[in-house]
């Protein structure tokens, strides 16, 4: 009996080991909104490509009015395909340019989702906005979800990001790996850790977090692991009658996001903060940008891509 619990204890961890890519990232192709376009952005579709030549796809928003504005590049979460927010960037993101773009195997993006890809790929997002003509570089936010708030982390700690918006955050992958499988030596298999916890001291900018009311994915304990060690956490929100997955659509989830970066970026730039961050690198020269128009056609949600057993993060 004790070899056929050995066997099995065996098999089991060789199959977390062989599949933890799918149980930390699940691809959602379809797109969440058929024809995606924002109501107070001018919209169009870019095709971004990776250091390595990977394309990426997604959408960039500007505001109507002329001159430089406050940025946001935003990150999803772990099914999730960011049409959705081209939709809703008018309440999320006023006045602000805006970025989002699937990552590598989600939506219309090229390749394989990593760790390691994923922040890569993320830094690059940020200087090629930063280096935007309607853009002003020196006021960019980054808004991360879920498995995107591990993202928007490492952004910060790698770029001079002026201030930080977290939903749904945890304290590492590794952790909530832990947690789901307590008597596996998971420390040895995962390779997508995304360690936020190790980076949240050393960032500079402010950070708010939001919390859903009800999370079985990501526990609150695994966020209050985080925000005691973020080093400007200037706000810690739970809202109300939400959820892990349905946060990000809520009205009040989305007044709270744009009172934020609103109030943070008519604030007057922190010149000893954003001189002391890494510099921005200056942005690949093959990036490609379709030049047809957008469609007019009203947007229609489709259905959400539901995880599989086991999610790390969603």
């Amino acid at each position: 009996m004790a070899g056929f619990a050995s066997m099995l204890w065996l098999g089991l961890t060789a199959a977390v080991a062989a599949n933890q890519r799918r149980l930390v990232f699940n691809p959602t192709v379809e797109r969440e909104v058929a024809h995606p376009r924002s109501s107070g952005h001018r919209t169009r579709p870019v095709v971004l490509r990776a250091k390595d030549g990977t394309r990426l796809s997604g959408w960039l928003m500007t505001p109507k009015m002329p001159g430089l504005r406050p940025a946001v590049v935003y990150f999803g979460g772990r099914s999730e395909e960011v049409s959705w927010v081209v939709r809703d960037a008018g309440k999320l993101f006023p006045g602000m340019a805006v970025l989002a773009v699937n990552y590598r195997g989600y939506g219309d993006s090229h390749g394989d989702p990593a760790e390691a890809h994923m922040i890569d790929d993320a830094c690059m997002l940020f200087d090629w906005m930063a280096a935007h003509h309607h853009v002003d570089p020196k006021r960019i936010a980054v808004v991360g979800r879920s498995l995107g708030s591990g993202v928007a982390v490492q952004v910060a700690k790698e770029r001079p990001v002026h201030s930080v918006v977290l939903i749904t955050p945890y304290d590492s992958i590794l952790a909530l790996a832990k947690r789901k499988f307590r008597v596996m030596p998971i420390e040895y298999m995962l390779r997508h850790r995304f360690e936020s916890i190790k980076y949240a001291p050393t960032l500079k900018a402010p950070t708010f977090v939001l919390r859903a009311a009800s999370d079985d994915i990501v526990p609150h304990s695994h966020t209050d692991q985080l925000v005691a060690k973020l080093a400007r956490l200037i706000g810690d929100e739970t809202v109300p009658d939400s959820d892990h997955l349905n946060i990000p659509y809520l009205e009040d989830t989305q007044t709270r996001i744009a009172r934020f970066l609103t109030s943070q970026f008519a604030k007057p730039i922190e010149v000893a903060n954003l001189a002391s961050a890494a510099p921005i690198p200056a942005p690949a020269a093959d990036i490609v940008i379709p030049t047809a128009t957008t469609s007019t056609t009203p947007t229609a949600v489709t259905s959400i891509a539901v995880p599989p057993a086991l999610p790390l993060a969603d």
